[in-house]
């Protein structure tokens, strides 16, 4: 009854009844990027290889006939890094819509400038804006209102060769919903799928700032650069507690790998120690439990000193709101390109 009553929710159009073997002869109901496979117990929702829209959203969708699913070990193996920027070009920027600025001119936190590129053209935030915001829901709109309000970049968080999947999807959805828009993954090149993790993060990379790093030095020389201190975590003696710090200075806590911790490079060249006070008989936290916690505390602490964890200036809100409303869908960048293509017909005919 529970499947009769879940099929009557989608039409009969959207679903394409075949057969699949599993074990014995078993109907199963393909989806567009995933598979709905019934057993005598109930069913399962499972992913397919190719999906058509990102980050783990569900669509209804007629499949092509000649498709056939891969089996698992025909999976290709993919880093998280890979992943992380799997529609777009290996790049900082490929997940970044506005035009960013140039590293060696500016010692700015925030990475954002004000205009997004349409062809020859620009547009400004604003003109994003008025573009992309009429095809958005209310409710939506308010979201990254709210989101935007409690975003900084004052405060960011370095894993450094994390090699559990999980770990790394935990720190980015931590990050996300504390509000740190500024994320670093230094030296990462494990091999394991991170599809079988895409739950823990819920999309959160897709509206935080990624950077990857090869070395941790290249990183670190980059963060100091732009006026962080490095504050990496470490269990020896000489460290500060974290509720000892102040974190309303622009800060860069830096988490380690769950086996070796901190490296000794890593350590060198940081500003600073710092360590949980822990209670128990343990002497440690898991690394994407330490990162949430570390980051529960700043958002706390610089609410105390600073009256709020969201420092964004009202310009830097509009050019994020703009960078945000971009990476909402492709549908938005469309949208965009022809309210630039229309500003230029309008200025030619004046």
């Amino acid at each position: 009854m529970a499947t009769c009553k879940f099929l009557c929710r989608y039409s009969l159009s959207f679903l394409e009844l075949s057969t699949t073997r599993i074990g014995t002869c078993t109907p199963s109901l393909h989806f567009s990027g995933h598979r709905l496979l019934f057993r005598s117990s109930g069913f399962k929702l499972k992913s397919n290889r190719h999906s058509t829209r990102p980050y783990g959203v569900v669509s209804v969708e007629s499949v092509d006939d000649s498709y056939t699913s891969p089996d698992e070990d025909e999976v290709k193996q993919t880093s998280v890094g890979d992943l992380i920027w799997r529609n777009s070009n290996d790049d900082v920027t490929s997940f970044m819509k506005m035009e960013r600025v140039i590293e060696p001119r500016s010692n700015t936190r925030f990475p954002y400038l004000d205009k997004f590129k349409t062809g020859s053209s620009f547009l400004s935030s604003r003109e994003v804006l008025d573009a992309v915001e009429p095809s958005l829901m209310e409710l939506r709109k308010e979201r990254f209102r709210n989101v935007v309000n409690n975003r900084t970049y004052s405060v960011c968080l370095v894993v450094e060769g994390l090699s559990d999947a999980g770990n790394v999807s935990a720190a980015f959805r931590s990050a996300d919903a504390l509000g740190f828009q500024s994320v670093h993954v230094v030296a990462l090149d494990s091999r394991k799928r991170y599809k079988e993790h895409r739950h823990v993060s819920m999309g959160a990379e897709k509206w935080l700032d990624i950077e990857l790093w090869d070395t941790t030095e290249e990183c670190f020389d980059v963060l100091k650069s732009r006026g962080y201190r490095i504050a990496t975590t470490h269990l020896g003696m000489e460290t500060v507690s974290v509720y000892d710090m102040d974190w309303s200075q622009p800060t860069a806590i830096v988490v380690g790998n769950e086996g070796r911790g901190i490296s000794e490079e890593a350590l060198k060249l940081s500003d600073m120690h710092c360590s949980i006070p822990m209670k128990g008989m343990v002497d440690s936290f898991n690394v994407s439990v330490a990162s949430g916690i570390l980051m529960h505390h700043a958002v706390c602490d610089r609410t105390t000193r600073l009256g709020a964890h969201g420092d964004l200036t009202s310009d830097e809100k509009q050019i994020l709101l703009a960078e945000f409303s971009l990476r909402h869908s492709r549908s938005s960048i469309s949208i965009a390109h022809e309210y630039a293509k229309r500003k230029i017909a309008a200025s030619l005919k004046l």
